[in-house]
């Protein structure tokens, strides 16, 4: 089963599903982010603070996509990756404690995206196994170098029983656990975080420019 962790509340996609938590979460205050009205987000490489020394190279393959969704231009990441090293912002940690101005000097960009990735693992305990996926986002102005918007979100994933019963289920549900924990699909779990972190209403955010929705969703956020 799927769950989300936000603010420390624990909401499974069955209780979303039927209307979330008993407390919605707070807006947030969008007034900076109105002011600024970003056209263009540059994605940063992730901060790992994972265990997973590929998670950056998974995630990266994730992010563009929700944010070209929600109306933005989002710079290729991967071109970006190439010309920080060519500027000397080969470690994530440089780039993330880099002005962000510089980099809306070098590259013309709009807002900056940092995400940290906190978890990235997949944790065996007695014949299941569970996958955790937790990312943190920060995008700041590239023009002042302000917070515009921030996220944290994680999202985990717990394989279902066989529903077989004796020796036989137990077998089946310890192979299905050792196959999970040997290859986990992370994929899908950052997406999930992903989509959850930009499209929630009054958290997520608000559409861009290149949105059909751009200015109509204010009562929103």
């Amino acid at each position: 089963m799927l769950q989300l962790r936000h603010c420390g509340a624990v909401v499974t996609l069955l209780a979303a599903a039927l209307g979330g938590c008993a407390t919605a979460p707070p807006h947030k205050n969008y007034g900076v982010f109105r002011a600024e009205n970003p056209r263009s987000i540059l994605v940063v490489p992730p901060v790992n603070s994972s265990v997973a020394v590929d998670a950056p190279d998974y995630f990266l393959t994730t992010i563009s996509i929700p944010l070209a969704e929600r109306g933005y231009y989002v710079f290729p990441v991967h071109a970006v990756r190439s010309v920080l090293a060519d500027d000397g912002l080969s470690d994530a940690n440089l780039v993330h404690a880099a002005d962000p101005k510089r980099l809306g000097e070098l590259f013309g960009t709009d807002a900056v995206l940092y995400i940290s990735i906190e978890r990235w693992d997949a944790q065996y305990v007695i014949l299941s196994t569970t996958v955790t996926v937790q990312l943190k986002y920060l995008l700041k102005s590239a023009h002042t170098g302000q917070t515009l918007w921030d996220s944290d979100r994680t999202v985990v994933y717990s394989p279902q029983g066989s529903n077989q019963g004796g020796l036989a289920g137990l077998i089946a549900d310890a192979v299905a656990a050792a196959i999970t924990k040997a290859a986990p699909n992370y994929r899908p779990l950052a997406e999930q975080a992903n989509t959850q972190a930009i499209d929630l209403k009054g958290i997520g955010l608000p559409a861009g420019p290149y949105s059909a929705t751009y200015l109509k969703d204010q009562s929103d956020f």
